[in-house]
């Protein structure tokens, strides 16, 4: 074996040593003076290579990856019934689908804002989809617009149904007005479209709370926050939590992988 292959081999079984052998051998596999040239060749190889730090780096990295995806999952499952089954979020798409794509947004998230025409794409590629809009208007304490938009777009839905919502949806995001800079005069116009010929935001704070109960329960942390999930028999390798804006190819995948049995 050549030395430097040798070299890596020490690396690698010397940082799984560290990892475990404390604490789980009663006695110690290596001397003292052991321990302290394997650390010696260790640092040596590691400063000569240093990709093999970045390599350790990102494995670690897919590893916790791997883990919040599973705790999200699990969280998931605890709750799909709010999730997938509450009369007051609107959603579009057939009843009778094998897939649901759920979103937490809020209008003034820029984010969200980047997210809506990527949603859009998938929404008319994927039919078959159900789609459930969460609103969540995390920065409606910050700017008063962000609560006003949530209220009216769960007004419209109440009134006019799912694809005035959507229409409702996609003219709030079309504006391109966020972070604050959304007005009345736009919710009023995107109210229109959808069908509503005199915008009344009514009140919805009851199911404004219970997205946002949902979101800390689910362990979501701002917005947008996607999840996409069988509508039964749901299982850790097929829900995908987003804590973030994706594109609409990661979003497909997502939707394969949730029809994956």
């Amino acid at each position: 074996m050549k030395v430097h292959k040798l070299a890596a081999l020490i690396v690698t079984t010397y940082i799984g040593f560290i990892a475990t052998a404390h604490a789980s051998a009663p006695q110690p596999i290596f001397s003292p003076e052991q321990e302290a040239r394997i650390g010696e060749i260790a640092a040596d190889y590691l400063v000569s290579h240093p990709e093999i730090l970045v390599t350790v780096s990102h494995k670690l990295q897919e590893q916790q990856k791997a883990r919040k995806q599973k705790m999200f999952a699990l969280s998931v499952m605890e709750n799909q019934a709010n999730l997938l089954h509450d009369p007051d979020t609107p959603a579009y798409g057939p009843d009778n689908t094998k897939v649901a794509v759920i979103e937490f947004f809020d209008y003034q998230c820029v984010f969200c804002s980047r997210f809506a025409p990527e949603l859009e794409k998938v929404m008319k590629a994927q039919p078959d989809v159900r789609y459930l809009f969460k609103e969540w208007p995390i920065f409606g304490g910050r700017w008063e617009a962000s609560l006003q938009a949530a209220q009216q777009g769960l007004t419209v839905w109440q009134k006019k149904g799912p694809q005035a919502y959507v229409t409702y949806h996609n003219a709030i995001y079309a504006t391109g007005h966020n972070e604050g800079k959304l007005t009345v005069e736009d919710i009023r116009v995107a109210a229109s479209k959808a069908g509503l010929a005199t915008s009344a935001p009514g009140d919805h704070t009851a199911s404004l709370e219970k997205n946002s109960n949902l979101s800390e329960a689910l362990g979501l942390t701002g917005t947008p926050g996607i999840i996409v999930m069988p509508v039964s028999g749901a299982t850790p390798d097929t829900i995908t939590v987003f804590p973030e804006a994706v594109t609409a190819d990661r979003l497909q995948v997502a939707i394969r992988k949730a029809t994956a049995r």
